[in-house]
């Protein structure tokens, strides 16, 4: 959900800066089931627009609604919105709104934080109540600092507020070793999918950013020279130079990394090829890193085409940082979300 925050944070700074007011709606508590869990997030301009949504379309015209008094008053308050007779997720939710209006010193310190690969925590207060409380409201905590997203201060919050704490770790980043046409396929349902996608080509190749729309990053660079710093367990990493030789040199650059992910492209033989090459090259590399490395890339759902194995390859990657065995939901018993 970094990503989402991520976007309401940049959509909040454009709007004031055109001198509109914004307010943020956040999912704090739920009894029963519904499309999203609590943590997601909405953000609600001043002239109606919505950026994102905190179900499937059928609360947010009531949020809509609601959030007119917090425009009016700038008082934060609680809205509970019972699905269990209008949606078919049987849930109650407990939503607060609030006006979102952070100060340049938490822009500043929420840039840096994502621009470090550090991890943050929301703290949102709450009663499960409608109405307006004193005390209710978000803050959120940056290197041991707290910051008011509504600029109220909110350290001596009523002691009957609840408090929901949700720790978000680094934007989920995709790096693309590859720059092909199945390359810009897989870039475009990755960013889809909220993912931050960092092109890597081989330096002697006619590409560039452009070729890949909303790519976040793009180097046309050796694998020796690859900056693997930045690479951590919140990384996927997809191989597909269509080059043996090529690969292997990436792999040997990646030896020491921790992504979550390393897939390859092609037959189970080159993968089995690939590796034992690695080996000889890298004799003393780590069990878990060699543990990371999925090849063919992708489940099997029958994907042919370039965007259809995009797909398969962006599954895989799911069920591996959600930790989820892929099944059809139909045949899976108890709930949906199970944490």
């Amino acid at each position: 959900m970094t990503h989402e925050f991520k976007n309401i944070v940049e959509e909040a700074s454009i709007a004031k800066s055109k001198g509109l007011k914004s307010v943020l709606t956040s999912v704090v508590a739920l009894d029963g089931s519904s499309y999203r869990r609590p943590g997601v997030r909405m953000l609600i301009l001043e002239n109606g627009k919505m950026i994102g949504a905190v179900s499937g379309g059928c609360v947010e015209k009531e949020i809509l609604l609601q959030s007119e008094t917090v425009f009016k008053t700038g008082e934060a308050k609680m809205m509970i919105y019972d699905g269990r007779y209008r949606l078919g997720c049987e849930g109650v939710l407990y939503i607060l709104l609030e006006v979102f209006n952070p100060n340049e010193t938490f822009i500043n310190a929420f840039k840096n934080c994502l621009e470090e690969r550090n991890a943050f925590e929301i703290q949102s207060h709450f009663e499960k109540k409608d109405g307006v409380f004193s005390g209710i409201g978000t803050q959120v905590k940056i290197n041991n600092n707290l910051f008011s997203i509504s600029g109220i201060n909110l350290e001596n919050q009523n002691k009957s507020c609840s408090t929901f704490h949700q720790k978000m770790p680094p934007c989920f980043k995709l790096i693309i070793i590859g720059a092909e046409h199945d390359a810009v396929q897989l870039c475009k349902y990755a960013a889809l999918t909220g993912w931050e996608v960092t092109i890597v080509s081989g330096a002697s190749e006619a590409k560039s950013i452009s070729d890949f729309p909303r790519a976040h990053g793009f180097s046309a660079i050796s694998p020796e020279q690859m900056d693997v710093k930045l690479i951590d367990n919140q990384t996927a990493i997809v191989l597909m130079t269509h080059n043996f030789a090529t690969d292997l040199r990436y792999l040997v650059a990646l030896k020491n990394t921790n992504p979550n992910y390393i897939g390859l492209l092609g037959p189970t033989k080159r993968r089995e090829d690939l590796l034992s090459q690695f080996i000889e090259y890298c004799p003393n590399a780590e069990d878990d890193f060699l543990e990371r490395i999925h090849g063919p890339a992708g489940l099997n759902i029958g994907s042919e085409t370039p965007e259809e194995i995009a797909i398969s390859i962006i599954s895989e990657i799911l069920c591996v940082i959600r930790k989820e065995e892929p099944i059809s939901l139909s045949k899976k018993t108890g709930r949906i979300h199970t944490s």
